[in-house]
């Protein structure tokens, strides 16, 4: 337990703000572990373009473990459902050893399934439906989802594989009876990382520079080359989307950028929203200016979970 409020810090935010630095920093005060809530590192081989640097688990000469990177294969689609199985047993070992889980990431998915304590059932294909929307326009499948009850996730919009996977989601769940799983209570203490716009955007773009510089397209690839379909490569987000139709001579090079780097800033767009809708629904987040020098904000977090005044 960090404190009887607390059993769980979660450092959270849009991308590029600098996440896994801090948490490392923050794991390494608090003789803590880190537990990634990033829904593309589960996958190995997929570094650049998920934005993997080990370096940022160093801290004073000393590696700060990580849970949930690497251990999955590209080529298969994880789940939030697995993913909140495997946290909560990731969570358990790291408590059991006396150490403090540190959550770290910016998947609105996967930081709700491991913080608010919902209940999650794997949910199977269901071949008719998928038969019965494969015609659809991404906006048609947008106006069905909008019209059921159960919400899933604001971002499932962004390519049809992921909206009509959400609606078989949501019609198993309207459909089925589900009884809520054993799990531990998660008292989170949500720590926000942000930069004023003009700074993420940025980052934003210096990142992808620096990724693409730094074999981004040779990393898509050899994935390609390694025998996974371009659709379902496409499937891993954005950068794995727009280098794939660029390898596939469905984008030149400088098009490919221009709209990665517009995409990649509309994602943290929705990010943000999807933050401030977890501030509306209750969720406290304690919001850190990202430009804050790293014992600064460390300190802050610091004084948080002992309750004194920040």
């Amino acid at each position: 337990m960090i404190t009887s409020v607390y059993n769980l810090i979660a450092v959270i935010g849009p991308t590029a703000g600098g996440k896994t630095a801090f948490a490392a920093h923050i794991a390494s005060d608090v003789d803590g572990e880190i537990i990634s809530a990033d829904s593309r590192q589960v996958y190995r081989r997929m570094n650049v373009g998920t934005g993997k640097d080990y370096d940022d688990y160093l801290v004073g000469g000393v590696r700060i473990r990580v849970h949930l990177v690497d251990i999955v294969e590209p080529g298969y689609k994880y789940s939030v459902f697995e993913y909140q199985r495997d946290f909560h047993e990731a969570f358990k070992d790291i408590t059991d050893r006396g150490k403090i889980p540190v959550l770290c990431g910016g998947s609105g998915m996967y930081i709700n399934a491991a913080t608010r304590n919902y209940s999650l059932i794997e949910v199977p294909q269901n071949e008719k439906l998928r038969n019965d929307l494969k015609d659809k326009t991404l906006i048609e499948l947008g106006n069905i989802l909008s019209e059921m009850k159960i919400l899933h996730n604001t971002t499932d919009t962004d390519t049809i594989e992921h909206a009509i996977r959400a609606i078989e989601i949501r019609k198993y769940y309207e459909e089925h009876n589900t009884q809520a799983n054993d799990q531990p209570l998660m008292k989170p203490l949500y720590i926000g990382v942000l930069f004023d716009r003009r700074t993420e955007r940025e980052r934003i773009t210096i990142r992808l520079k620096n990724r693409l510089n730094g074999g981004l397209v040779n990393e898509v690839s050899q994935l390609l080359q390694s025998g996974i379909p371009a659709e379902s490569l496409m499937y891993y987000g954005l950068e794995y989307r727009y280098v794939t139709l660029y390898l596939t001579g469905k984008l030149d090079y400088e098009t490919m950028t221009s709209q990665l780097n517009t995409a990649i800033h509309q994602f943290a767009k929705r990010q943000r929203t999807w933050f401030r809708k977890m501030e509306r629904e209750g969720c406290a987040i304690h919001w850190i200016n990202g430009n804050l020098p790293m014992d600064a904000k460390v300190s802050h977090v610091l004084r948080l979970i002992e309750g004194s005044p920040v």
